[in-house]
């Protein structure tokens, strides 16, 4: 059994992630070792874990089974179906670490969301394709102590309620330490990433964001297409662009024709070795 893995760390405005590469699946990671690889005292650090695989290997995947698919786990080692931020990170580690040719721009990657298309761009940053997101009023509250709101549900290839904050409520005063709470609890029976929004100008948005699995986290890319389509939404509109800031810095989104494309940073930052708890070292 192999004790030591290779990783690399990287993030996209700061919602980070440890990246492996195990092409043919010969070593899954466990919940504990994913845990234990997240962890920001006794591990590396970060809000997930992405690992790059042929798509042949996952049950889930019906595509092209030599895609590379982005085996995405929360912190708490549980399954996501998406991460924007990680999709641009996870084409940055897959041109940086050769695993596409030389000179590719253009890069298809399989999730459990379904197919998702990233381009580098020339200024650094990368765009993907988020899909069609799905935008309901469907009668979800979203509670933080004895406040609470209406929410915006939003499908971006995972859940999101969205909170549009009214006058009088203070984005940087909300208590995100603990999970915010939502009713009917059968709305979102496995969880929700909850995202509140201030709209500082026509086409631009500062939100905060309490992922599910993780925590209140520096940005959600799926957070920011949510966040985007449920303004767009409120303000009778379909298309356009919107600037959406969250505490890691800020992405770009456009809506059109019902599609949605998000536009921003991705570094890999380091890259290393780590003995995993209770392996032996191979001699």
């Amino acid at each position: 059994m192999v004790a030591v893995l290779e990783f690399a760390k990287g993030h996209g405005t700061r919602n980070d992630f440890v990246l492996v590469t195990d092409a043919d699946d010969a070593r899954p990671l466990t919940d504990e070792e994913v845990r234990f690889l997240t962890d920001r005292r006794a591990g590396i650090g970060g809000d997930g874990i992405l690992r790059a695989v042929r798509g042949r290997h996952i049950p889930e995947w019906d595509g092209d089974p030599d895609v590379w698919f982005m085996d995405y786990r929360n912190a708490d080692a549980s399954i996501a179906e998406m991460c924007g931020n990680g999709v641009r990170v996870f084409a940055r580690y897959l041109v940086e670490e050769g695993l596409v040719p030389e000179g590719t721009t253009e890069i298809p990657i399989g999730t459990r969301a379904g197919l998702r298309a990233a381009a580098l761009l020339d200024d650094g940053r990368v765009r993907v394709w988020m899909g069609r997101p799905a935008t309901a009023d469907s009668g979800t509250t979203v509670q933080i102590g004895d406040s609470n709101w209406p929410a915006t549900n939003v499908d971006v290839g995972n859940p999101h309620a969205v909170v549009l904050l009214g006058e009088g409520d203070e984005l940087a005063e909300l208590d995100l330490t603990r999970a915010p709470g939502w009713f009917p609890l059968e709305a979102f029976p496995s969880g929700v990433n909850v995202e509140f929004v201030d709209e500082l100008a026509p086409g631009h948005v500062r939100m905060r964001v309490f992922e599910r699995g993780v925590g209140e986290t520096d940005s959600c890319g799926t957070g920011t297409v949510a966040v985007a389509s449920a303004v767009a939404r409120a303000h009778g509109e379909t298309d356009g662009r919107w600037t959406v800031e969250v505490p890691g810095g800020k992405v770009e989104v456009d809506l059109a024709q019902g599609e949605a494309w998000l536009t921003g940073p991705a570094e890999i930052v380091a890259r290393g070795s780590v003995r995993l708890p209770g392996e032996e070292i191979d001699d």
